[in-house]
């Protein structure tokens, strides 16, 4: 597949669920969706999704699995997969997410870890340099522009030695990666780490933003729950006005996970979303280069962002080579006759030589690999304390760390939840407090279809149930592993092995 025109303009989209197929069809000025990538199969597209690009809409698949930040090299199955999605999409390109996923293996001799969830990476030289070596793999892998998105984080890395903003700027000038900003991310950063999103848009390059997301959360006890599953909140688009105080965007995406909404509270949010992009830009009166917010259609919104944003800097951010604003014009649909000027998607730019901490000289073969092993037993030894029971990483903040633990068994349990349904209809109260026992010293391994498997082995022989419940238990399981269950000898003896080895 040859690569696309990289001028493409998105416009305004949304993020397409199989759960609300029809209503994303039905809404109005939809120029584009993203669907992910893992959930789909290039050889048999949802119907959907092939009468989206009848229509002209552009369909990009967001990959959620590769990986991209950890310490292996990126996985090339992985990587085909990504490429024959694009493929069978015909997209003009490719996003990922700036986090890791799994750890251990053959790089520290343990056991392999999943996670389940994207986890943060810690933004150090040494996980830089690795970063962009597995960014260079996947970009000479993939068919068209790769654009990787900044994730939210509830846990910080000890000894971190860039921002955010600077992080994401060394990656794109070493790479010429694009760049997918959530704005509801450096939200989520900003509650949980302290971090100012006004910052990070400052120090990024932010005319390498390929498209934005925006999304909805929740905030329970001084901790910020990037959900996917509540409305947009007026903070959230407070940082979509910062950000488009500077840059317009290519693209904006507003993406829905969970409990989805009717036809018309999803319109009403992407009109929220529209007026802070339709806001005029004044020139010069912000960052250099940039322009300032005037009045918007979400008047409130934007007299706070005002208000709360201090004065930018005079110096110039660092920029990657070969990358400058285009503006231009883009409609959102049919229900729309006019439409703010946007910048094209960037092409990429041209990658730079990787330097050491010390500026510039190519490192070593021995300097990258000993940084790839010390990042490999870093991210393992973490996730170990998160899915495996471990101790908590010295220097890490440990309430946060077993927040986020509790946190992964909660989605864990969650998805096994639709994976199996019967599962928590046969337990019914008893089902979280089971999968939790379960989930505490139990790693996600081979996939949530396995999962649901092993969980239920384990119900029939830890979880107090009643006859009926067992009964149907193990007919459940029995059907679905074409083996006799564990007898009721076995499950009296795994049960008292389990209590001896407390």
């Amino acid at each position: 597949m040859e690569r696309q025109d990289q001028g493409t303009r998105l416009g305004v989209g949304i993020g397409w669920r199989p759960e609300i197929a029809d209503t994303v069809e039905a809404l109005p000025g939809i120029d584009w969706v993203e669907v992910v990538a893992e959930n789909i199969c290039p050889g048999h597209l949802p119907p959907s999704l092939l009468r989206l690009r009848e229509r002209g809409a552009l369909v990009i698949p967001h990959g959620v699995s590769l990986g991209i930040g950890g310490a292996d090299r990126p996985d090339p199955d992985r990587l085909a997969a990504l490429a024959a999605r694009a493929e069978a999409l015909g997209a003009p390109l490719v996003t990922e997410h700036i986090a890791f996923v799994r750890a251990g293996g053959q790089l520290t001799a343990s056991r392999a870890l999943e996670a389940g969830h994207l986890l943060p990476v810690p933004r150090t030289r040494d996980a830089l340099r690795v970063l962009c070596e597995n960014v260079r793999i996947a970009q000479d892998q993939l068919p068209v522009p790769l654009a990787l998105e900044n994730i939210a984080a509830l846990i910080a890395w000890p000894g971190e030695e860039l921002t955010e903003g600077q992080f994401l700027a060394e990656l794109v000038e070493r790479t010429g990666v694009r760049l997918l900003i959530d704005v509801a991310n450096l939200h989520t950063n900003r509650v949980n780490r302290g971090e100012d999103p006004a910052r990070a848009l400052d120090e990024l390059p932010v005319e390498s933003i390929a498209y934005v997301h925006v999304a909805g959360g929740v905030e329970k006890d001084g901790v910020w729950h990037d959900t996917h599953a509540h409305p947009v909140t007026e903070p959230v688009l407070e940082v979509l006005a910062e950000l488009r105080s500077r840059v317009s965007p290519p693209g904006v995406l507003l993406e829905r996970d969970e409990d989805f909404p009717g036809a018309a509270e999803l319109a009403a949010e992407l009109e929220l979303i529209r007026g802070v992009l339709d806001a005029p830009r004044l020139v010069g009166a912000g960052a250099p280069g940039a322009a300032r917010p005037g009045p918007a259609r979400e008047p409130a919104v934007r007299r706070q962002a005002a208000a709360r944003r201090p004065q930018a800097p005079s110096a110039e951010p660092t920029r990657a080579a070969g990358h400058g604003p285009v503006t231009g014009t883009h409609t959102t649909g049919t229900s729309r006759t006019a439409a703010p000027a946007t910048t094209a998607v960037p092409p990429a730019a041209p990658a730079l030589p990787e330097g050491d901490a010390s500026g510039g000289r190519p490192a070593s073969k021995d300097a990258a690999d000993a940084a790839r092993s010390g990042l490999a037993l870093a991210q393992a030894s973490l996730l170990e304390a998160l899915v495996a029971g471990g101790p908590v990483p010295e220097g890490f903040d440990g309430p946060r760390v077993r927040v986020q633990a509790r946190a992964l068994v909660a989605k864990r349990a969650g998805i096994v939840a639709k994976v199996a349904p019967e599962l928590p209809r046969i337990l019914g109260g008893g089902y979280r407090p089971a999968f939790v026992a379960y989930a505490g010293r139990r790693p996600l391994h081979g996939g949530y279809r396995r999962d649901a498997l092993d969980f239920a082995e384990h119900a029939l022989v830890h979880a107090p149930l009643t006859p009926a419940q067992l009964r149907e238990l193990t007919h459940w399981w029995q059907d679905r592993t074409d083996a006799r269950p564990p007898s009721l000898a076995t499950r009296i003896a795994r049960a008292a092995a389990a209590l001896v080895g407390r």
